[in-house]
């Protein structure tokens, strides 16, 4: 949703790298540019002039003329603004001591208020939370059946004692204030952890919408109130967050639809506007498309610093620890990396989610952001059928593989041959990889890196040497045989100046030059003005 923006901003800075010194012409278009970006992007009026203002502010001050890298530094102080605009920090839900924790949900009708519902109860229900789901929306056409179908998906169970509108031109009836209080006694009385209540939308704010929505908020007292808002609304985002908090006053904000391709930054106005932390946001239509909200790690993935905690937290979640021990055991004994373990690897990560949200929480990736929307994610699937068609056998030996048991494979999984050749290709590799590292060496050797030991990165253990010209080595020069001259040699010996050893580091260059200390202090220096300590 943010890539326009994130281009935006890192094209700015990149305008600033190199620069010993920033003048305040430099920052004053550096701001220009953040507030032109921030403003295609949707953000609201008054939080762009509050942020480029309190950018301009620290940009002007000490922090940065004192700074060894000015740009960077900028850059850092954009990004702590960014996060502050976010929320500052992330806020867990408040979880009731005594009693079920009551969460009221509200928002506009289609803000996805009901699928939101069953991936906050799958959320908790993660965290070894018993949450039950309450159907309180009566107004919209088969609300409480699309509660009850994302309940099942969920596994949660769902209290719904009134139908609500089934068809479009059906009167709504029922209670919905009665079927939250009924919610609440049903919760006391299985004993669940958790009350999640479902309430209706309209398509506009109305008194209707904020009647009810106060009414049942004074019924059960919520320990939260969380306002459901679609990111992809634009500049109404604002103005009906606004509303909501005169009307209903809700504790924190969720984001829907993250993964759309509006540009969004209204939605990153709302914590500003309102005063209330986002706590959640929807990333997609799966279950497991649902996060907490880290306002930090936000601000990185719209700088293009990546993502690398929720990555870690996500590798956590679904990886499974006997199989990472193990490989890890495998690779300690020696053994070698089969193609059984290959499939049992790639099946982890395909748990992790799509490859291409993944990709994109690394650093750096929003400059080759058009090859990662391009790649296939479908090549994972037909990797997988290629090596289920193979036997146990195939898996564990590939090198007997031959022509007629690669067609039979292409056959068996609907491919092509060639893409039975390539698959061999990347396994070897990844195979030979897993060699050096299980020898102690590490990752093999790569371009640019120069020589070393064996197993180091020197290259692969028991590889070839390079074929590339060799330094010329200099031939040591024997006794003569002639007496004159070899007398005249051990005399040069004798007088020859013993060799000074060498120095600690000297192996990179440092230590003594032309017999003269080096100036330890000034090498420092440099070293700290170039590596920006």
């Amino acid at each position: 949703m943010f890539a326009n923006l994130s281009d935006r901003l890192t094209e700015t800075f990149r305008s600033l790298r190199g620069k010993g010194r920033l003048t305040e012409a430099d920052i004053d278009g550096t701001i220009r540019e953040i507030r032109r970006a921030l403003l295609d992007a949707d953000v609201a009026v008054p939080v762009v002039r509050t942020f480029t203002s309190n950018i301009r502010e620290r940009a002007l001050g000490a922090e940065v003329s004192g700074a060894l890298n000015p740009g960077q530094q900028v850059v850092k102080i954009v990004n702590e603004e960014l996060v502050a605009i976010l929320g500052g920090e992330a806020r867990q839900l408040r979880l009731a001591k005594t009693g079920p924790t009551v969460i009221m949900l509200a928002g506009l009708q289609g803000a996805g208020k009901t699928t939101l519902a069953g991936k906050l109860a799958h959320h908790l229900k993660q965290q070894g939370q018993t949450p039950l789901l309450v159907a309180a929306d009566l107004q919209r056409p088969n609300a409480v059946t699309q509660l009850q179908v994302v309940g099942e998906r969920a596994g949660v169970p769902v209290y719904a004692p009134e139908p609500g509108v089934t068809r479009e031109d059906e009167t709504p009836r029922g209670n919905p204030v009665a079927v939250a209080q009924g919610g609440m006694r049903e919760a006391e009385h299985r004993q669940h952890s958790v009350v999640i209540v479902d309430t209706a939308g309209r398509l506009g704010i109305d008194a209707e919408l904020m009647r009810q929505a106060a009414d049942i908020r004074a019924a059960l007292d919520p320990d939260e109130v969380l306002f459901v808002i679609d990111a992809m609304i634009g500049q109404d985002a604002v103005n009906t967050a606004t509303a909501f908090k005169e009307g209903v006053d809700f504790t924190g904000v969720v984001l829907t639809k993250l993964d759309g391709d509006a540009r969004g930054g209204a939605a990153l106005s709302v914590a500003e506007v309102t005063g209330r932390p986002i706590m959640f946001a929807s990333t997609g239509e799966k279950l497991d498309d649902f996060e907490v909200f880290h306002p930090d790690r936000m601000a990185s993935r719209i700088l293009d610093m990546g993502d690398i905690l929720t990555l870690i937290e996500q590798a956590e979640r679904t990886f499974d620890k006997a199989e990472a021990e193990r490989m890890a055991e495998k690779v300690t004994k020696g053994e070698d990396f089969t193609l059984a373990d290959f499939l049992s690897q790639m099946q982890q990560l395909k748990n992790m989610g799509s490859m291409k949200k993944m990709l994109t929480m690394l650093p750096g990736m929003g400059q080759i952001r058009d090859q990662i929307e391009n790649f296939d994610e479908r090549e994972l699937v037909r990797t997988e059928a290629i090596i289920q068609s193979m036997t146990p056998a195939e898996r564990d030996n590939p090198k007997i593989l031959n022509g007629s048991r690669r067609s039979r494979i292409a056959a068996g999984s609907g491919t092509e041959v060639a893409q039975i050749n390539s698959l061999i290709k990347r396994f070897e590799q990844a195979q030979q990889m897993m060699r050096a590292m299980s020898r102690g060496g590490g990752m093999p050797q790569m371009p640019g890196m120069g020589g070393g030991a064996p197993g180091a990165f020197g290259g692969l253990p028991g590889g070839k040497k390079s074929k590339g010209k060799q330094a010329p080595q200099r031939k040591v020069k024997g006794k003569s045989g002639n007496p004159a001259k070899r007398a005249q040699q051990e005399a040069d010996a004798r007088n020859r100046p013993a060799a000074a050893p060498a120095p600690s580091g000297s192996a990179f260059g440092l230590g003594q030059q032309g017999g003269q200390d080096v100036d330890r202090d000034a090498l420092n220096a440099d070293l700290s003005k170039y590596l920006g300590r």
